[in-house]
């Protein structure tokens, strides 16, 4: 029973890339069920976010297991295992586990100490959950994860101002222009598009457009900030508003670019400025726009800039987690080593208990009737008390031993000098 991390990251891999990589919801379920039909893994969880793809995986043989998980990986992207590889990543046991609290806490995140995290993560359990990827060591993984998460929010000062991928592409755009002197559309109005809107109502702008292929999701949005007066237009609009604006955010679930350079220089003015924040993985716009002169484009990793302004200030605060996180993987390695030996310990009380029985029966046969009830429950328990005081020092040592080789090496041991594999056929 091995945990692992199979993944990429903003940090490891470029966004077009990362696209490639990318699984929609709607195929949690297929690719949940195509990786727990692998021989080698036996529980799996997909977290799937514009800046990662992770996949956390119980398996009983970690090198086989993680092979059959770059081998899924190559088949959904499409790209050779040569070429992936440089992209991946690899955690093993502990490593993984701390990778975990690192990302629900934010502090493996493009802006550290983002929030919105920590919601993907849960989502990410609840898909494992909802489709049977998740059992019983990742369920415990992913709940001490989602409480690290909790306790770095609400016990540091990490979360202050923290700001989203929206909110640094809204912050990115005020650093190029007066969002409040600026016609602005944005295309999407799922949950990026909300925290656009909110940001740039936070810095003044007041000219905001939402496109929408479904008009009632975009009235929704709308709703949510009735003093922003948003206009609102269907997608397939979406060429003459960008021709009629400054400003363009796209946050739309295309799996393909939606926008490129034939339709910009079809609809855009000669020399007419326009600048793209493009927030979406896989992108909404087309690299081909960066060759027209009067068209800034910006993508997710372009934000890395307006990000590392506030890394500095932050990084106190990100010690001060760090240190909170140390408690939660040692809760979970606690747990994880219970676990770990209940078999044998069980296995041996078991046998000890049944020698115990056997041996108290033939005592009390030999004694005949001589022995009234209150004496045999005196003797019963003198020597069930017996047995549990000669099991209570090697049960605590098993349980408490941290090194994972030397724990299997005790076990083993135990196993071994008791005789316990022959009991355990046995049953």
């Amino acid at each position: 029973m091995n945990i692992a991390v199979v993944g990429l990251s903003h940090k490891t891999a470029p966004v077009e890339v990362r696209e490639k990589l990318s699984i929609p919801e709607p195929v949690y379920d297929q690719a949940i069920a195509h990786l727990c039909n692998c021989p080698n893994v036996q529980e799996v969880a997909v977290l799937s976010t514009c800046n990662r793809l992770e996949i956390y995986l119980v398996t009983s043989e970690t090198e086989p297991g993680i092979r059959e998980v770059i081998q899924f990986l190559s088949e959904h992207s499409k790209l050779p295992t040569s070429m992936l590889r440089p992209y991946l990543f690899t955690l093993l046991h502990q490593d993984a586990v701390t990778h975990l609290m690192r990302v629900a806490s934010g502090l493996d995140s493009l802006v550290l100490g983002e929030g919105q995290i920590l919601a993907q993560v849960k989502h990410c359990h609840k898909m494992g959950q909802q489709h049977s990827g998740v059992g019983r060591v990742l369920n415990q993984l992913f709940k001490q994860g989602i409480s690290a998460g909790k306790r770095v929010r609400t016990e540091t000062s990490i979360g202050t101002g923290a700001v989203s991928i929206s909110s640094a592409a809204v912050e990115l755009a005020q650093m190029k222009a007066n969002l409040a002197a600026h016609r602005i559309t944005i295309l999407g109005a799922g949950k990026m598009s909300r925290l656009l809107v909110q940001h740039l109502v936070s810095k003044g702008a007041t000219n905001i457009t939402v496109l929408n292929r479904s008009m009632e999701r975009a009235q929704e949005l709308a709703n949510q900030f009735p003093d922003a007066r948003l206009k609102l237009r269907p997608l397939s609009e979406m060429m003459a508003a960008i021709a009629d604006s400054d400003i363009v955010f796209t946050s739309t679930s295309a799996t393909e670019p939606i926008l490129d350079r034939a339709k910009l220089e079809t609809y855009l003015e000669p020399h007419q400025p326009l600048m793209l924040f493009d927030i979406a993985v896989p992108r909404n716009v087309d690299a081909d726009v960066n060759e027209m002169a009067h068209v800034k484009a910006f993508n997710v990793d372009d934000l890395k800039a307006v990000v590392a302004q506030n890394q500095e200030s932050r990084r106190q605060m990100a010690m001060e987690a760090e240190a909170l996180l140390e408690e939660e993987v040692d809760a979970f390695e606690g747990w994880l080593r219970s676990l770990e030996t209940v078999s044998t310990i069980s296995s041996l009380r078991d046998k000890i208990e049944t020698i115990r029985a056997q041996e108290l029966e033939k005592a009390l046969s030999r004694l005949g009737n001589e022995f009234g009830d209150r004496h045999r429950e005196v003797i019963e328990a003198l020597t069930k008390g017996i047995v549990n005081k000669i099991l209570h020092d090697p049960m605590v040592q098993l349980r408490a031993q941290q090194d994972i080789e030397a724990r299997r090496r005790a076990m083993e041991t135990l196993e071994v000098l008791f005789n316990l594999a022959s009991e355990q056929a046995r049953v």
